[in-house]
């Protein structure tokens, strides 16, 4: 598969319940006025000129110069309960799957999501985990990672985000979570489930920050907390994405693939060892890990 993108633990229960079609039976009018991008007197004016042309409330709408082509697609989305980011929204433009849902890139990630539900998630109750891992730094794991989780919820999914690099974590970032606890503080027993985080942008994600950056991060991922963790979180969740660092620096990302029980691949044009690749594929199956298969940026 080849996408082409410049690139606790506590006892608390958590509940995250996956979420109804909010805008089932609604129509786009109803919609748009709720949200406020449109008045009702507008609404009584695209109707009339509907009537008189027999084309589509959108169509319109765009027709009377009262709807942008983003107002239709906002309304669609909620309509069929499909997660999309507005222009203004504040998250990161490398999540393409929620900005830009009909682009050739994301279309990828959908045929990569349904190689991987026939090839993992769909093929046993206990298999909820999935480490994306690379051999170097810049390959594109925590990008792939965040619109993987994306497309998954966009499924109707539960559908958890794990940053679990714990040396240079990026997730925070791209969902503008800001300095808040996360993975590392609830291992040490410092934070409860409330560090789980539902995107609300998104229907049906979540995101685990990574949290304070610790001193001993293999250790604290090497220890039973860290499969317990993923044990409890794979009752709640139907799908586990998890971030993790490059593997010939650290031997976290091993770690966690093993407690994941299956990695993905992610390899850059121009910038990947080959070499390096066959190791990690390599080390990663002599420990048990199920390699999937791998994805190529940059093409």
């Amino acid at each position: 598969m080849t996408l082409k993108h410049p690139l606790f633990v506590r006892s608390v229960p958590l509940s995250v319940p996956s979420k109804p079609a909010t805008g089932s039976g609604r129509c786009i009018g109803d919609i748009l006025v709720e949200a406020e991008r449109l008045s009702c007197v507008d609404v009584d004016r695209i109707l009339s000129f509907q009537h008189s042309t027999h084309v589509r409330f959108g169509d319109a709408g765009q027709a009377l110069g009262l709807l942008t082509d983003d107002d239709v697609r906002y309304a669609l989305s909620v309509q069929f309960d499909y997660s999309y980011l507005t222009e203004d929204c504040k998250l990161s433009r490398e999540l393409l799957a929620a900005y830009e849902p009909a682009s050739q890139v994301v279309e990828d990630l959908r045929a990569l999501r349904s190689q991987l539900m026939l090839r993992w998630f769909d093929t046993s109750s206990d298999r909820r985990g999935l480490a994306i891992s690379s051999a170097s730094q810049g390959e594109g794991r925590s990008y792939l990672a965040a619109n993987l989780a994306i497309v998954f919820s966009q499924l109707g999914l539960r559908t958890l985000l794990i940053d679990a690099d714990l040396r240079g974590p990026r997730q925070h970032k791209l969902f503008n979570l800001g300095a808040r606890a996360g993975l590392s503080d609830m291992l040490v027993g410092r934070a409860g489930s409330d560090a789980v985080v539902s995107i609300p942008e998104l229907h049906d994600l979540s995101v685990l920050p990574a949290g304070v950056i610790p001193p001993n991060p293999q250790e604290l991922l090497g220890r039973n907390h860290f499969s317990t963790l993923l044990q409890s979180m794979g009752e709640i969740f139907d799908v586990i994405i998890i971030d993790t660092p490059a593997a010939s620096a650290y031997a976290d990302g091993h770690t966690v693939a093993v407690r994941a029980g299956a990695a993905l691949l992610v390899a850059r044009q121009g910038r990947s060892s080959v070499p390096q690749m066959t190791q990690l594929t390599q080390g990663l199956r002599e420990f048990g890990v199920t390699v999937l298969g791998s994805v190529l940026n940059d093409v």
